[in-house]
């Protein structure tokens, strides 16, 4: 027994090890305008330096009603899994706010969510265990949107900046009529369907790589989401009613795309 016992301590403490090596772990920094960022990061094994991915969620946060968002956690495990650090800033339930998908009168806008977006840069690029050097930026919907505004010549992070940046179907009308130059390489995945953020801005942005899935709606990266329509505040028809869900040819070639790209920074 006295083996036994040991030798099940041992397992225990090598399994825990490794758990913790790999543990999902919510952090905390300084965001800018007094505001205080919590955040869900989910780290490789090891020591480091890794290359790093701050993640920016959509307008329904980055939780569910079980949990982390599965789109969310999809993606987090899949760059966890390549080496790279993922970083996911909650910009709403850090200030107290709860979904935003039917809010028109929003007491958040875009330029706060890129500051969200600079303070993580400035937060990884202080850690001995991220290379500062290879910090990419990814982004869905209004979190899509946040990365134009984070990406958009004359506005960058103090002393650090992002090396690529990967936006899922943002919405860019408004960004196009004001005017959009990148000051990175930015790329755009957009279902062509979609009619909650309409694609056609998107293409018209100067400088950016587009790329357009036939077919493909809202979410269309998901890795399980039955085609459904749901409400929301703002609409590319105008209805108040669109359209999610996976589509696993563009979701596919999307998931090729974006590790590909981080993994040439």
């Amino acid at each position: 027994m006295p083996i036994l016992s040991r030798l099940i301590g041992s397992l225990l403490a090598i399994f825990a090890t490794f758990s913790s090596a790999s543990a999902d772990e919510w952090v905390s920094f300084p965001g800018r305008g007094g505001v205080t960022l919590k955040a869900l990061m989910m780290k490789p094994e090891g020591n480091g330096p890794f290359p790093a991915i701050i993640a920016m969620h959509g307008c329904g946060g980055l939780g569910g009603r079980s949990g982390i968002n599965p789109r969310h956690a999809d993606w987090g495990e899949r760059l966890r899994s390549s080496g790279f650090l993922v970083i996911f800033p909650e910009s709403f339930s850090s200030r107290g706010l709860g979904s935003q998908c039917t809010v028109r009168n929003r007491d958040i806008d875009l330029s706060d969510r890129a500051k969200d977006a600079f303070a993580a840069a400035e937060w990884l690029a202080a850690r001995p265990d991220v290379n500062k050097r290879k910090i990419g930026l990814l982004g869905w919907s209004n979190g899509g949107m946040a990365l134009l505004h984070a990406t958009n010549a004359g506005r960058s992070p103090t002393g650090v900046d992002f090396s690529r940046a990967v936006a899922f179907y943002p919405g860019c009308k408004t960004i196009l009529r004001k005017g959009y130059s990148p000051r990175l390489p930015v790329t755009i995945l957009h279902g062509l369907a979609d009619d909650w953020t309409a694609a056609e801005p998107c293409r018209a942005l100067p400088g950016v790589r587009f790329i357009g899935y036939d077919g493909a709606y809202h979410n269309f990266d998901h890795p399980n989401q039955p085609l459904r329509t749901r409400k929301a505040a703002y609409s590319a028809n105008g209805t108040g009613t669109v359209t999610i869900g996976t589509d696993s040819r563009a979701r596919e070639d999307s998931i090729s795309r974006v590790m590909s790209i981080f993994r040439g920074m």
